[in-house]
């Protein structure tokens, strides 16, 4: 405040200098004459001229007479040495004036000193905003964004589809309230609770709940904003975060993506260079010992891969509590869905459980932006309000791509895809326990999708037991093989469907020990539990060359035993496939409707009778 009273004051004063400058610059010209030190003389022999003021470089003076162009007075430079002679004989009042030059001397090196130093400081802030070199001093502080009591708006309300989350945290809030509640009988809360799991599933969320409800100060950072080129600030930028949070007790310190900040740390001489990561680490560590719960100010920490994290930072009396934020299930999902419908204009028609089904495996922030998306498909389609369709067309957005219409496949490929999508579409409904088949298409979509079946489980599935998980790659299969069956050679369009088929053989042998051969053992841990497809390509196996020999080997034996389902399915339906593909060149895309009715007749190799077609999702 003090501050902005001092620029206030300086920008008031700056303004009332160039206005008297002006106004001196004005008079100047509309009244003084500035004429020639000749016409001077001869005024001066004429008696027309009187006050003359002399200083040592000029002359100013009146007119006697009026002049043409009004003006009074005059000024003139001075010339003759020996002007005193004739200013004595001429009659004339004049003054002996001595200019003093020492302001404008003054002038001429603090000016250009002041300008030079008020450009300084301005660069130098703009570039401590953009945390530059302007900001070296200050480079140490910590960069936590602090949010006061009425500045955090979200509550419990706002978070839906983790209640068991929810109900771990209402204890910090009630703690936060009335901490002499939970310290009569000698307790004390944890000092740190960690929020794990899969990105987008709300943790940030719900730590601002958490201060939003207990009405405290709020801090935020992410665990990357601590490290920085010089060594010995991230640790400082600890201590300064804590001090800063002892003074707004109680408050919550939210540190977000803890594993940028809270990594495993080396053994030995293999640290290197990261010095300054395990000096930040060792400060969080002294502070987490050095302050008391008492004090009314709680740590939440939030991250998706706890299994890098140092154990040093999650042993009790540190992060002493950890607490599960998963993927919502389906009732979960439906209550997240009517949160964020809220925002948009909906039709009374829409069935919110529908639509959650047939989410399966979305976080929170994948519901906000099937929301979203389908908000944006209503207004593509100049409606006033978001029907169940728009959230059928959003779904088929996020999970396949957009789609690609311009993308013009010549008759062969067209019809390899025709022949692809369909083997897919009849093996996924010709096996038991396959998930439903909605929708087929042959629109090109996404980055390299030429065609499109989608499949939608209606429920939530934690455990798969082997004969679900062949079946799967048998539905995977089914587009190789349809071409193999139709044309007698294969194409490239199921690169992608081989990778999932291979994964899928690979964790049956490796990781679930699902294989006769190799028993009960598991070749290959698991690298991130919420963190999927994030190594791929660095298996962790630690076994022989003979074991990796026979693994191999019973991968491919998995693989041969689902193509050989496949190929039966597909030979049993021949004349369905071809009719099936035929339809879907025609239409381009085939409801769930139209693949019930083709299906009706649907053969299941092994039993006498067709089998009945897949019923409509409801």
């Amino acid at each position: 405040m003090f501050k902005g009273r001092i620029n206030d004051f300086i920008l008031v004063a700056a303004i009332l200098l160039a206005t008297f400058w002006f106004q001196n610059l004005w008079i100047q010209a509309t009244q003084v004459a500035n004429i020639p030190y000749s016409e001077f003389q001869t005024l001066l022999k004429t008696n027309d001229v009187d006050n003359l003021v002399v200083t040592d470089k000029y002359i100013r003076g009146d007119f006697k007479q009026e002049r043409s162009d009004k003006k009074k007075q005059f000024v003139t430079a001075r010339v003759e040495p020996d002007l005193v002679k004739d200013l004595e004989g001429s009659g004339v009042s004049y003054t002996r004036q001595v200019e003093s030059t020492l302001f404008r001397d003054i002038l001429s090196w603090v000016l250009p000193a002041l300008i030079f130093v008020g450009i300084w400081i301005y660069f130098a802030r703009k570039m401590y905003d953009k945390g530059g070199v302007g900001g070296l001093m200050s480079v140490g502080k910590s960069r936590a964004k602090l949010y006061a009591e009425t500045d955090v708006k979200t509550t419990f309300e706002d978070v839906a589809g983790v209640d068991e989350a929810k109900e771990e945290l209402k204890e910090v809030v009630e703690f936060l309230k009335n901490p002499e509640e939970y310290s009569r009988l000698g307790a004390r809360m944890p000092k740190g609770i960690l929020l794990i799991g899969p990105p987008g599933t709300g943790k940030t969320l719900l730590a601002k709940a958490v201060a939003g409800e207990a009405k405290v100060s709020f801090f935020s950072i992410s665990g990357s904003e601590f490290v920085e080129l010089f060594v010995g600030v991230g640790a400082a930028r600890v201590r300064d975060l804590f001090e800063q949070a002892r003074k707004q007790a109680p408050c919550i310190i939210f540190i977000d993506e803890l594993d940028a900040l809270g990594k495993m740390r080396a053994p030995g001489m293999i640290s290197g260079g990261h010095d300054e990561k395990e000096q930040t680490l060792n400060q969080l560590l002294a502070e987490l010992d050095g302050f008391d719960t008492k004090s009314g100010v709680i740590l939440l920490a939030a991250t998706n891969r706890p299994e890098v994290l140092d154990p040093a930072l999650l042993r009790a009396g540190r992060f002493d509590r950890q607490v599960l934020v998963d993927r919502p299930d389906k009732i979960g999902r439906e209550a997240i869905l009517k949160v964020h419908l809220k925002k948009i204009k909906l039709h009374e028609e829409v069935n919110i459980e529908h639509i959650a089904a047939l989410t399966p495996g979305f976080t929170g922030a994948d519901l906000a932006n099937l929301v979203n998306e389908s908000a944006l498909a209503a207004t593509r389609r100049k409606s006033v309000i978001v029907e169940e369709d728009d959230f059928l067309v959003a779904i088929e957005r996020i999970v396949a791509g957009l789609e690609k219409k311009n993308r013009i496949l010549n008759p062969r490929e067209k019809k390899t895809v025709a022949y692809h999508e369909m083997g897919h579409a009849l093996v996924g409904c010709a096996l038991p326990g396959a998930d439903k088949v909605q929708k087929i298409s042959i629109i090109p979509r996404g980055i390299g999708s030429l065609g499109y079946t989608i499949q939608r489980p209606l429920e939530d599935r934690y455990l798969m037991t082997k004969q679900e998980l062949l079946n799967k790659m048998s539905v995977l299969l089914g587009g190789r093989v349809a071409e193999s069956l139709i044309f007698g050679e294969i194409s490239t369009g199921a690169a992608d469907d081989l990778v999932k088929v291979t994964n899928i053989a690979e964790a049956l042998v490796t990781k679930y020990g699902m294989s006769p051969t190799l028993g009960n053992m598991v070749f290959e841990q698991q690298q991130s539990p919420f963190l999927e497809g994030a190594y791929p390509n660095y298996p962790h196996r630690e076994h022989s060359e003979e074991s990796s020999r026979i693994i191999d080997m019973e991968i491919k034996k998995v693989i041969e035993e689902a193509t050989v389902t496949t190929k039966k399915i597909l030979e049993a339906n021949r004349d369905l496939l071809e009719k099936g593909a035929k339809l879907l060149l025609e239409k381009e895309t085939l409801a769930e409707n139209e693949i019930k009715e083709l299906t009706r007749d649907l053969v299941i190799p092994g039993k006498e009778s067709p089998r009945k077609g897949p019923e409509l999702t409801v």
